[in-house]
């Protein structure tokens, strides 16, 4: 009874049926999961805009591990399992609930929504963790979930340890998020069972390249989307309109940086090159990950210098101006390095400028706009001079 349950409940049917050189497509379901990152995107932003100090950054990061992380390890899961098979499909609308919860905790996540915030993250990590096993029963990639499950319990500890102990919350949290984002690293080792080896986790890079590509177009939306309400609430004077367009072409930036200059040689490297999995664990769980949290700490910048497009700057607005891009230009120099065996020595060179520029704008307190623009002017350069690698090796 209990076997006819299960094969009901996570049948193996559920599983992408792909040959060697098939590449499994991105579904509506997947697609339908990211909107949920819409919303949680937005929640961060905002919940940096107010925190804006080294605690509140700190606590800002903390949530966006989570949440990345959440979203990455669904992202790998869907890349065997099949969205569009009724299992696979419950399974991601209760992975979606779970992001939702999240999103819904994330403002009072230190304080009363903390219990709901970790709920939902370690929820979503046994759950997801426990069908990937459960699915894959009788194989190798079973035994792998089951050990990625245990690391998932076991930080999941410090997460509820985190939200029971206020005192001590931000501090176990980082302790929770580092073992989530070392276990890959270590191979989920347990004692008495050694580690996966990278090759037993038999990954389709191409995949999982697009779903990242997509992610990243939803933090660039959060830009969008702060840009345009403060559009929409406040009078349309020149100040303001110049303010506009310099965070516009400022997206515009990220966006030629990333689909322009990185990702033609991400395709290509995964194209040509057998370990996809020792790849994407690299340039996309991790150096993609510094890529978005980047984009949407950009999307905070641009509601400053629009809000307050003529009054000198303070240290927690270029602070955060300049944190933006280069976090993002620092992803993008990593995602390189993986990807073209290549250092880029023009993104280090432009994070260097960028933070010069923005300690100059306050040491002469200068606008919004006055930093806006000088952060602009080099990311156009950066774009327009540094040319991608034509034939990526």
């Amino acid at each position: 009874m209990s076997r006819t349950l299960l094969d009901r409940i996570v049948p193996t049917s559920a599983l992408r049926s792909l040959g060697e050189r098939d590449m499994p497509r991105v579904t509506n379901m997947e697609l339908f999961f990211d909107l949920v990152y819409v919303f949680t995107i937005i929640q961060l932003s905002h919940f940096l805009l107010d925190h804006q100090s080294w605690m509140g950054a700190l606590q800002a990061a903390t949530l966006f591990a989570a949440v990345w992380w959440a979203w990455n390890y669904t992202a790998w899961a869907t890349n065997w399992v099949d969205p569009n098979h009724p299992s696979g499909r419950l399974l991601i609308v209760v992975l979606m609930a779970c992001a939702l919860l999240m999103a819904i905790a994330m403002p009072y996540a230190y304080s009363s929504r903390a219990e709901l915030f970790v709920g939902a993250y370690v929820a979503m990590a046994i759950i997801r963790a426990a069908y990937m096993a459960l699915v894959f029963r009788g194989q190798r990639m079973g035994r792998n979930y089951a050990q990625l499950g245990a690391w998932s319990a076991i930080s999941g500890c410090f997460w509820i340890a985190g939200a029971l102990l206020p005192e001590l919350r931000v501090w176990l949290w980082i302790v929770a998020v580092l073992l989530d984002y070392a276990a890959p690293y270590v191979g989920f080792w347990l004692p008495g069972i050694s580690s996966t080896p990278m090759e037993s986790w038999p990954l389709k890079g191409l995949h999982l390249l697009e779903r990242n590509q997509q992610v990243f177009i939803i933090a660039l939306g959060e830009s969008i989307l702060l840009l345009g309400g403060m559009l929409v609430g406040n009078a349309l004077g020149a100040d303001s309109v110049i303010a506009a367009a310099i965070g516009f072409l400022l997206i515009v930036s990220l966006w030629w940086l990333y689909f322009v200059h990185l990702t033609e040689t991400g395709e290509h490297r995964f194209a040509h090159d057998g370990d996809h999995t020792k790849l994407a664990r690299a340039s996309l769980a991790y150096a993609h990950g510094v890529m978005v949290c980047g984009a949407i700490v950009v999307a905070v910048a641009i509601e400053l210098i629009v809000a307050h497009p003529r009054d000198a700057v303070h240290a927690p607005a270029v602070i955060i101006t300049a944190a933006g891009p280069g976090i993002f230009l620092a992803g993008s120099a990593l995602f390189h390095r993986v990807m073209a065996r290549s250092i880029r020595p023009a993104y280090w060179i432009a994070v260097v400028l960028i933070a010069l520029w923005s300690s100059l704008s306050l040491v002469m307190h200068l606008s919004g706009l006055w930093l806006g623009a000088g952060v602009l002017a080099t990311m156009i350069l950066l774009a327009a001079f540094d040319r991608p690698d034509e034939t990526p090796q």
